[in-house]
């Protein structure tokens, strides 16, 4: 479903990720760790073309993220993305939220545009804050709205990017749940966290960077008990003991 092929990338002098390369086959989750600034969130946006890339090659579904005839906004809208914080529209209701993309980029009618929304923000546990703004919710509930919001668009793949970093603690877990019934139903998705125990609950695969390059790309099982670079046995030892 995703093909990542030695993708490299540069900001002037300074190379952020460096021939990179990795696959999510369709129905797997591969969550992304790694040090802050190891490249992980620059991966995950090159997936939909929001980060350009200077070489290598992406392809979603068979179609080439980096070549200049793709119809990037198409693309798009058969990705969900999730972000660190939300981008939710402030000034709309959460059922506009679900309901604007739907009726103008997939040109559903009103009315199957709010089933839809509803059905979904239901799904999330959030029917009832269906006509409250962005701002009167929680941050867990805005991250949840964000998620129903993607799968609006009935999407192939979902991309997330470190979804809980900005949310307090006693949050992140209404998210996680949510994460991981979409996992568990076979949805193909690509993580972004520091969530060692989502990633060990849902996960098929871990990707572990640093430095701009994967330094392993492995089972999860064979990542977590047996890593094999010292910098993932070093990163593992910190984030498991604490």
């Amino acid at each position: 479903m995703i093909d990542i092929d030695n993708v490299s990338k540069h900001y002037g002098t300074f190379q952020v990720l460096n021939n990179c390369s990795t696959q999510v086959a369709k129905g797997e989750v591969v969550v992304v760790c790694g040090p802050s600034g190891s490249g992980k969130s620059t991966l995950i946006k090159c997936v939909n073309g929001l980060e350009p890339f200077q070489s290598g090659r992406v392809t979603v579904d068979g179609t080439s993220v980096g070549d200049p005839t793709t119809d990037l906004p198409k693309l798009r809208s058969r990705v969900g993305m999730v972000f660190q914080h939300f981008e939710l529209f402030p000034h709309l209701s959460v059922i506009d939220n679900l309901t604007l993309a739907q009726i103008k980029v997939l040109g559903r009618g009103q009315d199957e545009s709010v089933a839809k929304a509803l059905s979904l923000l239901e799904r999330v546990g959030l029917k009832a804050q269906a006509a409250k703004s962005p701002g009167q919710l929680s941050g867990g509930q805005q991250q949840r709205v964000a998620i129903a919001r993607a799968l609006s668009m009935d999407p192939i793949v979902m991309l997330f990017d470190e979804p809980t970093s900005a949310l307090d603690p006693e949050m992140v877990g209404e998210v996680l749940d949510v994460m991981v019934e979409l996992a568990q139903e076979g949805m193909t998705m690509m993580c972004v966290t520091h969530e060692m125990g989502f990633a060990r609950k849902v996960a098929h695969r871990v990707v572990f960077m640093d430095a701009g390059k994967v330094v392993e790309d492995r089972a999860k099982d064979a990542f977590f008990d047996h890593p094999e670079s010292p910098r993932a046995q070093q990163f593992l030892a910190k984030i498991l003991n604490h």
